[in-house]
This record gives C-alpha cells, sequence and structure tokens, in this order.
C-alpha cells in the first residue's frame, strides 16, 4: 500500500486557511486550487519522461518531455471540481474525466448518478481528487468505476482525511497511490470529518 502525507509548511499553512468557518468562499475556492497545485507537484513527481530534440537559440539540444499518453484527471463531484485547476495548472494538456456520487444523509453510503471518463484510460495516469476523504465510501467506489473502465494507474489526492476513510480506500484498492494533505482525528457520528473543515462542496460553491 501507497499513502504519502503531505509534510511541506505552505500545504499545512493553507489548509489551516480553509478550515476557518470565518473564510469566504472566493479565498475557500483559491486556496482549494492551490493546495491542489502544490499536492499535485509532489504526486506527479514519478511521471514518466522521454527525450527529444529541441532547438533553442544557440543549439540544438536532446530534453526531457513527458511520456505517453496525457494525464486524466477525474474529480468526485461536486467538490472534487475545486480542486482540478490546480492540476491543469500544472499539466495543460490533461483531460478531465467526472464521477457523480453523492451520498445519502442517512446511510451516510454513495450512490452513483454519473460516470464520464475520456478515451483510452487503460493507458493514461490517472488523478482522482475529491477534497475530504470522510467514510472513504466515495473513494472506494469511484475508483471501481474506473477500475471497470480499464483504468489501472490511479492516484488518489485528497486534502483531509479520516483515519477511517484511509483505511476504507486503502484495504479496498490497495494497488492504488492515495496521497493526502492532512490527516484529522477522526469522524463524529454524522460521518463529518474532526476537526475537518465542514462541506467542502458547500464552501466552494456557495450553496448550505
Amino acid at each position: 500500500m501507497s499513502v504519502s502525507y503531505m509534510t511541506h509548511p505552505l500545504i499545512k499553512h493553507k489548509i489551516t486557511l480553509i478550515r476557518k468557518e470565518t473564510t469566504g468562499t472566493n479565498e475557500f475556492r483559491k486556496i482549494i486550487e492551490e493546495i491542489a497545485m502544490l499536492m499535485g507537484y509532489e504526486a506527479l513527481a514519478d511521471l514518466p519522461t522521454t527525450d527529444v530534440e529541441v532547438k533553442t537559440p544557440i543549439e540544438t539540444t536532446i530534453q526531457p518531455v513527458i511520456d505517453g499518453k496525457k494525464l486524466a484527471v477525474v474529480p468526485i463531484l461536486r467538490a472534487g471540481l475545486g480542486m482540478v485547476n490546480g492540476i491543469l495548472a500544472l499539466v495543460p494538456s490533461a483531460k478531465v474525466g467526472h464521477i457523480g456520487l453523492y451520498r445519502d444523509p442517512e446511510t451516510h453510503q454513495p450512490h452513483e448518478y454519473y460516470c464520464k471518463l475520456p478515451d483510452s484510460i487503460d493507458e493514461r495516469q490517472i488523478v482522482v481528487v475529491d477534497p475530504m476523504l470522510a467514510t472513504g465510501g466515495s473513494a472506494v467506489d469511484a475508483v471501481t468505476m474506473i477500475k471497470q473502465h480499464g483504468g489501472r494507474k490511479i492516484k488518489f489526492m485528497s486534502i483531509i482525511a479520516a483515519p477511517e476513510g484511509v483505511s476504507a480506500l486503502m484495504k479496498a484498492h490497495p494497488d492504488i497511490q492515495l496521497y493526502v494533505g492532512c490527516l484529522d482525528r477522526q469522524l463524529n457520528e454524522n460521518a463529518y470529518i474532526c476537526p475537518g473543515l465542514g462541506d467542502a462542496g458547500d464552501r466552494i460553491f456557495g450553496t448550505i
């Protein structure tokens, strides 16, 4: 199993800012994007490269570029949308898919309502993004759906996570790479992460 917890002080600082209940929608949205970009820098450190010939103003040289099919970024709707632009800032040519899941307010179990992935998904490095990994139900289902469509190389990025969610995801899918901005203490009786940051989707989009 591969779980990486972010230690960079900038990531820690920005996560503290989004935890504050006084952080408004515009600022919250921007910081989520920034955190996604910083985490993406770490998560994509192992992207394969190939050498190509480049002509500079001085001479012709051989230099590395990203190899293979373009990256696929797959947000879990709707909160995951807030992280997409952070990854696209690093890899503008990446393809974007979408997975729609909602959590039943009574059972806290995820239900699928949408799945659209880029073509040749089996050949792409896939980065699934969701700001919060709580029970792990949505994450497990999202990765399962991607695998059913042929996805193999999967990374999952979450800004904050509960131990219960990390355990559930890695038990169900030990072959993926998980990147967590901060591991929080636990889930409460309503399956919210503690201390957490509230509902990420509501805070990104300004809804209640």
